[in-house]
């Protein structure tokens, strides 16, 4: 059977431009693989048209509204999965116009669909003293209590996404004066994130326990579960969800549930508060617009408090005139 053209250009998306060209990681092209997944057994099962033979020009405006609709009442998405499915569908689109200028049309009305707006979820971040609640969990007494103390403290001490730690490799450490970390984000591009003393002699005790100095085992990953391979997301994911519920029974102001990227926004809240400027804190964090660090500062509710308290000598005094007081404007207000 001959490929659609929908199908051709399916396949080089995913298969070429967005590794190649876009440089994204496996794990976005993967979650761009999950959207068209979806949408092709959609178009099946309501409109019986058989991804097999699935045109472009059939994907029109009103199928992938009916889509999006479709995640909302049906799989019941929330609006931020919406909206993550969408941009998927419209990167699509974007690399159509070049690779099919015949179809300009259908690809601009498919852009102008519009993400739903949403409400932002306040940056859920850790004080001082409960972040040391939790990095006091792991029992250091054993290898494997010592093992996960160091990957909680990397975690904070970088400000680095739970992927990130994960694909470290033992190449990616220098201890060496000055000791720094490189991490591969988003888009792969790589950062240098210096490292603090105490989890730089953490870091030397880990490798020396399990050899990682060995030459032949400059390539393995940094942190591994009891089978020396590395860890998965979930893994990550359930340590921290474990440490933070005992961190929770000791200290109450310790959110009873944590997620991994609250480390993540402790250590952009803790450099916020030390007086950093936005673009330190953007390198280290790895974002790739400063504008994205803004929400730290909005979320900041001390440094609110701070700025209302140095604004407070320039508030009217009570002996300030009021609008009630000036009759004569009230009498043109109540006329207008």
């Amino acid at each position: 059977m001959t490929p659609t053209d929908f199908a051709r250009h399916l396949t080089r998306f995913l298969g070429d431009y967005l590794p190649a060209h876009r440089n994204v990681s496996p794990n976005t092209v993967a979650s761009y693989r999950d959207v068209f997944t979806l949408l092709l057994r959609y178009c099946k099962e309501s409109h019986s048209l058989s991804p097999d033979r699935l045109r472009l020009d059939q994907l029109n405006v009103a199928i992938i509204l009916e889509f999006l609709n479709h995640l909302e009442t049906q799989r019941h998405c929330t609006c931020r999965t919406r909206n993550q499915r969408l941009a998927a569908i419209h990167a699509f689109f974007r690399f159509l116009q070049s690779e099919a200028p015949d179809h300009m049309v259908q690809c601009q009305q498919v852009l102008a669909i519009p993400f739903q707006r949403h409400e932002r979820k306040a940056v859920a971040y850790l004080e001082a003293a409960d972040l040391t609640t939790l990095l006091a969990q792991p029992d250091c007494a054993t290898v494997q209590g010592r093992r996960h103390a160091l990957l909680l403290r990397v975690l904070y001490d970088t400000g680095a996404r739970v992927q990130e730690v994960i694909d470290l490799r033992v190449s990616d450490v220098r201890l060496d004066t000055p000791a720094q970390v490189r991490l591969t984000g988003k888009g792969r591009k790589t950062r240098v994130v210096p490292l603090m003393a105490d989890t730089v002699r953490a870091l030397e005790d880990h490798m020396r326990e399990y050899r990682l100095q060995d030459p032949a085992r400059i390539d393995e990953p940094l942190f591994f579960n009891r089978q020396r391979q590395g860890l998965s997301r979930s893994g990550v994911r359930y340590l921290i969800a474990k440490y933070g519920r005992q961190a929770h029974q000791k200290q109450s102001s310790v959110p009873e549930v944590i997620s991994p990227h609250v480390l993540r926004h402790t250590k952009a809240m803790h450099l916020l508060q030390s007086g950093n400027d936005m673009t330190a804190i953007q390198g280290i964090l790895g974002h790739a617009d400063v504008k994205t660090c803004t929400i730290y500062a909005s979320a900041d509710l001390k440094m609110k408090r701070q700025a209302l308290e140095k604004a407070a000598p320039m508030a009217p005094k009570p002996g300030t005139p009021s609008w009630q007081s000036n009759q004569q404007l009230m009498d043109w207000l109540r006329n207008l």
